[in-house]
């Protein structure tokens, strides 16, 4: 399906977006590559989707796990559930990824990162990654590339859902909803809640952080479409997540109750056989309260404005869009600057034409803070024969400085100047019926890298150096026969500081993972394992953390076309391993991992 694009500017906000189109069914089509619809074998960047079908038959009960299992993706975690959680996409830092629900951002805008942890799988119906420089379609902060997550939506006869489980660490998972469309309104209202006693997040012995640090998640999606007439939509989508989770900090009590959502509103118009139109207007926000010895709020609000729009050419897809972004930052805090705005103007073409594909993105975005950047993209495929393809693309990016780098009391750096970085990349695609494959080798230079002054200049922020991330990536999947499926990938990196070269932090040099499934009749079963080489807590590489492989199993049984049994059973060899320490000191303590653990649900999903 091709797309083309004509922009206006509207008139009001920033460059990081709320794409895709709402009125597009996106099970067979990728739409975070180019912000447009696009096949499967047209794409040329480096993309990983994960659809409902996956996310079920995984049986994870977090986000972060079932992303340590993709290509390119490492994490790590602060404990149990509920902890701060960070993704390292091709090695680049955990704020160098946009992440998207629905379109609309809802990171925070004082740390620069998203809260994984509180974004649950329940509510979640498709995810695709994108790795590589991606700041030319999507504006500031998409060094190492962007996240998608696409919430569930409502389609054909009314359709109710629910799903009840039951697992170790006294884990209680439910979810219902209720989808579906009558006439011209499609609709979709979901609903799960997640509570867990978890385990100690750090490896102490005695004291106050010695206990348990459980949490709890509520959640809640709705949207609703409406056709106005033919070829025009309107669009209105709702997101929240509450999560409350305890942490240890050598109190009595600490925890932190934190608050995602999005909510927004999306025109979709045909308004001529070449031009399709999007505009749409949104929030997101965090809302962080922490109860321990230091208490504070941080609340981080983003309002979204784009206007796409796609034209159809004689040859290949034009796409012109608008994009502002107005960041403001509030609570105990006192900042000195507490919002800025950004603008960004959007250029891009897409052509598929016989066995060449091509595509070119230039974006401009001009911010209150930190002035403008120009950032841009160039990749083009060849299909050598029906099976095989060659993709070669060129990128850059760059990342804004958080409120906390720039504002926060006492330790922020007014004149920081955004990261910038450039990437390169050569990809070598087989698709045949039963296996497919790629290989992809890529080149990522960071300058202006933000870090830590450290002694004598003290510990803010400061730009001081280059890194570059080189790597190459192999995935696959092989229908081994109509029961036997196998799947993996592995990543082999170097992610380090030119200017001392050491690995950057928590970065390891392998990983990857490998997935068997086997299914007959109404059986289906699966053992995962997954793995990383070892990495390093501090910069100067002397905390060291081994590497580590785990091994998964998962089960599911279809009592009936509507009702199902489902199994998880992680680490069932209960590996000891590390993912961060609490300092780099003789003195500092590993934060927990879960052991050997299980976990089981009942599925009712009427066909």
């Amino acid at each position: 399906m091709k797309k083309t694009a004509l922009v206006s500017l509207a008139g009001l906000f920033t460059a990081l977006p709320t794409y895709a189109l709402d009125a597009v069914n996106t099970d067979n089509v990728i739409v975070t590559a180019s912000r447009v619809p696009q096949a499967p074998e047209n794409v040329l960047a480096d993309v990983t989707v994960i659809d409902r079908e996956e996310i079920e038959r995984a049986g994870q009960s977090t986000l972060v796990e079932l992303l340590q299992m993709q290509p390119g993706v490492e994490i790590t975690s602060n404990g149990g559930a509920g902890t701060s959680s960070s993704i390292f996409l091709r090695g680049t830092n955990a704020d160098h990824v946009v992440v998207l629900v629905d379109g609309l951002r809802i990171n925070s805008a004082t740390l620069g990162t998203t809260s994984f942890e509180n974004l649950p799988l329940a509510q979640i119906d498709r995810i695709e990654i994108l790795r590589g420089a991606a700041s030319g379609l999507y504006g500031a902060d998409a060094i190492g590339g962007v996240i998608q997550i696409f919430t569930k939506r409502g389609e054909g006869s009314p359709h109710l859902t629910a799903f009840a489980g039951y697992g170790s660490y006294n884990t209680r998972r439910a979810e219902a909803g209720i989808s579906g469309s009558t006439n011209d309104t499609r609709y979709a209202l979901n609903a799960s809640a997640l509570a867990t006693h978890s385990f100690s997040a750090k490896n102490i012995a005695t004291g106050f952080d010695a206990d348990n640090d459980p949490y709890r998640n509520v959640a809640v999606t709705a949207n609703l479409t409406q056709k106005i007439a033919d070829g025009h939509t309107l669009d209105v989508q709702f997101f929240q997540s509450r999560g409350f989770s305890n942490y240890d900090c050598g109190s009595p009590v600490c925890n932190i109750d934190e608050t995602l959502r999005s909510y927004g509103i999306t025109s979709h118009n045909h308004f001529l056989p070449i031009w399709e139109s999007t505009l749409k207007l949104g929030i997101g926000t965090d809302d962080s309260i922490d109860h321990s010895a230091f208490p504070g709020t941080f609340s981080t609000e983003q309002r979204q404005y784009s206007w796409q729009n796609d034209l159809s050419l004689p040859l290949g897809t034009l796409t012109l869009a608008y994009d502002r972004l107005e960041q403001k930052v509030s609570g105990t805090t006192n900042y000195t600057v507490k919002s800025r705005d950004n603008n960004g103007w959007l250029a891009g073409y897409l052509l598929d034409l016989g066995a060449h594909s091509l595509q070119a993105n230039l974006r401009r975005d001009d911010n209150s803070q930190y002035g403008g950047h120009t950032t841009g993209g160039l990749a083009y495929g060849y299909h050598i024969t029906p099976e095989w393809r060659a993709t070669a693309s060129f990128g850059t990016a760059f990342k804004a400085p958080t409120f906390n780098q720039l504002y926060f009391p006492g330790f922020g750096t007014p004149t920081l100047q955004p990261e910038t970085s450039r990437n390169r990349e050569i990809g070598l695609h087989y698709d045949a019926r039963a296996l497919h494959g790629s290989l992809t080798v890529f080149d990522n230079i960071i300058k202006n890298l933000i870090a830590f002054a450290g002694p004598p200049s003290g510990f803010n922020p400061i730009n001081i150096s280059q890194a570059e991330i080189r790597g190459a990536t192999l995935e696959g999947a092989w229908q081994i026969t109509d029961s036997w499926t196998l799947r993996g990938n592995a990543t082999v990196q170097s992610p380090r500081d030119e200017s001392t070269g050491e690995l950057l932090i928590r970065r390891a040099q392998r990983h990857g993972s490998l997935d068997l499934s086997y299914r007959s009749g109404p059986f289906r079963l699966g053992v995962e394992a997954t793995g990383s080489s070892e990495r390093f807590n501090n910069a100067a590489n002397t905390k060291r953390m081994d590497g580590y492989a785990l091994v998964n199993l998962t089960a599911s049984y279809a009592v009936n076309p509507d009702w199902s049994v489902e199994a998880r059973a992680n680490n069932v060899f209960d590996k000891n391993y590390v993912l961060a320490y609490t300092g780099n000191s003789a003195t500092s303590v590993a934060y927990e991992t879960p052991g050997a653990n299980l976990f089981v649900g009942l599925r009712w999903q009427p066909k």
